[in-house]
């Protein structure tokens, strides 16, 4: 693996200027890719719950600008 490591490493100084850095993000990004999609997994019954409450009627909504006027309000 340390070969590879090593290969990449060479390989990625000959990039052009702004590849590196695209590079670093998908390199971090797949080092959370797991974690995430874990997450996400344990979230979807909770998603589909509330989005079928929004469709039923049953949880309470407000209007955007009152939303905004309100968190303006708190955090100015």
């Amino acid at each position: 693996m340390a070969d590879i490591a090593a290969e990449l490493a060479d390989r990625g100084r000959l990039l052009a200027p702004d590849d590196p850095s695209a590079l670093v993000e998908l390199l971090l990004e797949s080092l959370h890719a797991p974690a995430l999609s874990n997450i996400e997994a344990a979230w979807a019954p909770e998603i589909v719950q509330q989005v079928k409450a929004y469709r039923e009627g049953g949880v309470e909504t407000y209007a955007a600008g009152d939303v905004f006027a309100e968190a303006r309000r708190i955090a100015p």
